[in-house]
């Protein structure tokens, strides 16, 4: 029981509503900011050129070039970019490689950001950075790259693709997981968590599944992460596996292998998903969104597999349940082989 905890608010501004991207001019004035710089992927650059039109003689031009799990090189050039353009602050328009972009030229620039989200991915409610390079993720926490404005439009998500829906909320029902049996996990954490959980699991899409996203970044945001968050890491960084993709997979393994050393947290999960058997419940939920289930799916190997074990006990992240090397093995196995 969490008779003795502490918690810690994050300074984050929210415009939640449909249409709040008619209105995000006012957030960045309200920042002082007079050139900005959009970010986004080659695939919403359509989205980003929207975004430069409502901000009108405020846009310093746009960045289109963000890519998944920020290759250094690619900030490098982001970084010239707002430079050039004498950027002062950026619009990450887009899902969790873009805002991972806008935190890196925050940390790296000192640029302000806000973050225009058109996934569940939950990064823009956290001050966790990531970047890659050499086959490698670093992680790392920093209040500086906290956008200062969130500003989320139910009208965006309403065009995603059902399987990227899917994809994307299972991401963020995995922090809402890894949060609930987290060292530093507290009764306002949990409760945010129980709710995000509850919320994206009856449907992935419309302003509750946004609002269940929120919740789950902002617990993601709040506590420390652990084997799940580790593992997508290792994953990303080393064979370039997509994000989502990667967390709906390995959340219900990890789920089966935690959850029996966290008792509150089963319980938890149990009443957000209304079973007895939360683990099989995310196992269900994936497999019926039309998810992918297994890393084969995603070009894994068997023989990746051995680097991925050393990597993640080289530097492994708190975690409910001592993590050695047959049990990681296993587990990896298990979410390698098809169903």
């Amino acid at each position: 029981m969490m008779d003795s905890f502490t918690y810690e608010a994050l300074p984050m501004r929210v415009m939640f509503g449909s249409g709040a991207l008619s209105r995000i001019a006012e957030e960045t004035d309200r920042l002082g900011l007079r050139r900005v710089l959009v970010l986004s992927t080659p695939e919403q650059r359509d989205l980003a050129d929207q975004v430069a039109a409502v901000l009108g003689d405020r846009s310093a031009g746009v960045f289109d070039q963000a890519r998944p799990h920020v290759p250094v090189p690619t900030v490098a050039a982001a970084s010239r970019a707002a430079a050039e353009s004498r950027a002062d602050g950026c619009v990450a328009a887009g899902g969790g490689s873009t805002i991972g972009l806008g935190k890196a030229l925050a940390l790296r620039q000192d640029l302000p950001v806000v973050a225009l989200p058109t996934t569940y991915a939950g990064s823009e409610m956290t001050p966790i950075w990531g970047l890659t390079e050499n086959n490698r993720k670093q992680t790392g926490r920093d209040r500086r790259v906290l956008p200062r404005s969130v500003v989320y439009d139910p009208d965006l998500i309403a065009s995603l693709p059902a399987t990227v829906a899917a994809t994307s909320g299972l991401n963020a029902i995995a922090h809402a997981v890894e949060a609930l049996y987290a060292p530093d996990v507290s009764p306002v954490i949990a409760a945010m968590a129980e709710q995000g959980v509850r919320d994206l699991a009856s449907n992935f899409t419309g302003p509750a599944a946004l609002r269940g996203a929120w919740l789950c970044g902002a617990c993601l945001g709040a506590t420390t992460m652990g084997l799940h968050h580790k593992l997508c890491h290792v994953l990303g960084g080393m064979l370039d596996l997509p994000h989502a993709e990667t967390h709906a997979i390995l959340l219900p393994h990890v789920a089966a292998f935690n959850l029996p050393a966290a008792p509150d947290a089963a319980a938890a999960l149990s009443r957000a998903l209304n079973t007895d058997d939360p683990a099989a419940a995310l196992a269900k939920l994936t497999a019926d969104t039309g998810a992918p289930t297994n890393l084969a799916a995603l070009g894994v190997t068997e023989t990746d597999l051995a680097s991925v074990v050393n990597e993640v006990l080289a530097n492994p992240y708190a975690n409910p349940r001592p993590v050695h090397r047959p049990d990681l093995e296993a587990l990896l196995h298990r979410a390698f082989r098809p169903a």
